[in-house]
């Protein structure tokens, strides 16, 4: 065979090869790490069974659709939240279609805010079930305000909700871990944790800071590999959490969350997020496009992310302006160019 021949052909393979990658990245809602692990990784229906699993903000959102798939791999539960009523409502839904029984999930009502009631919530689910396997730190709260029209409370409140209430109960779990050597801090972050967007500047400031925490926390247990300490960093995501976000005063939050249809699917990402914990993952990116490619271009091409976020950013403000979905627009421009 012709050696330029062949030369032409492989490069065609390479080419044709790249072409492929790219339309699958396209197509992905989650890091290429995270999708590997899903395709080849260890199973959750193998790994997680017969754990005991602690959720925060278990009452609703991701926290409550992950407390339903984690009934079904036969984990003992117990299920934190501010409001007792619906965590008691997710409990029978975990009882009526899982495979767990009522000495399997404990309710346990929680106020993040509250650190000095932790310490005894600890006490209380090591009492209940002898240990605690995997702590997920999912509590926290949102925020849809501009800067200059948000008042200082509600930056406040943002850090003591979902930064320090989130460090002082894994504070208390710590210890136990340790002297066990082995558990799963697994701590929902969000893709906002990594990059940055207009009307969200107290909610970026805590993920940031959790990032910064949990990053610096897995370097100091370095001596315990039995350990794992993950961040999970979901996109949008179909939920309540936009309705239930801040706006400029504390006492305020969104009054129309707009139409959330166009987000990624709660069940969808806590299934990915069930493989992470399954494959000890450290940090994963959960999200469709675009943003998923925005975040890899903040990790990687900064100069390139600022200019493309700014332009994001005005419409963005403008959305919110009309009493839309924030990010509706994104999602259909990029649906549509796919379709």
């Amino acid at each position: 065979m012709n050696w330029e021949l062949l030369l032409w052909l492989l490069a065609l393979c390479a080419l044709l090869l790249l072409v492929v990658q790219l339309l699958r990245f396209l197509r992905a809602d989650g890091d290429l790490t995270l999708l590997w692990a899903e395709w080849q990784g260890r199973r959750p229906e193998w790994e997680l069974t017969d754990m005991v699993v602690w959720v925060t903000g278990a009452s609703s959102g991701i926290g409550e659709e992950l407390a339903y798939q984690l009934s079904k791999l036969g984990v003992s539960l117990v299920l934190s939240a501010r409001r007792v009523h619906e965590l008691e409502r997710v409990k029978r839904r975990c009882l009526e279609n899982g495979n767990l029984k009522e000495k399997d999930i404990l309710v346990l009502p929680l106020d993040l805010t509250d650190t000095g009631s932790h310490e005894a919530a600890t006490e209380a689910v090591l009492q209940e079930f002898g240990r605690i396997d995997i702590l997920v730190n999912n509590g926290g709260i949102s925020q849809r305000s501009l800067c200059v029209d948000t008042s200082l409370d509600v930056y406040r409140k943002l850090i003591e909700l979902n930064y320090l209430g989130t460090v002082s109960l894994t504070k208390c779990v710590l210890p136990h871990m340790i002297e066990r050597k082995q558990g799963k801090i697994v701590t929902v972050n969000s893709i906002l944790g990594i990059i940055s967007a207009p009307l969200s500047t107290g909610y970026c400031a805590s993920k940031h800071a959790l990032r910064g925490f949990f990053n610096g926390l897995r370097t100091e247990l370095a001596a315990y590999p039995g350990i794992i300490v993950s961040n999970i960093c979901p996109g949008p995501v179909q939920s309540n959490i936009v309705e239930n976000s801040l706006a400029g005063e504390v006492t305020k939050t969104i009054a129309n969350n707009g139409d959330q249809s166009h987000k990624m699917t709660t069940s969808r990402c806590v299934r990915l997020m069930l493989i992470s914990m399954a494959n000890d993952l450290k940090e994963v990116w959960i999200s469709q496009q675009p943003f998923l490619l925005v975040t890899y271009l903040w990790q990687y091409m900064p100069t390139w992310a600022w200019w493309i976020t700014s332009k994001m950013g005005k419409k963005r403000i403008e959305n919110f302006k009309s009493g839309v979905d924030a990010d509706s627009s994104y999602f259909k421009i990029f649906k549509t160019k796919r379709d």
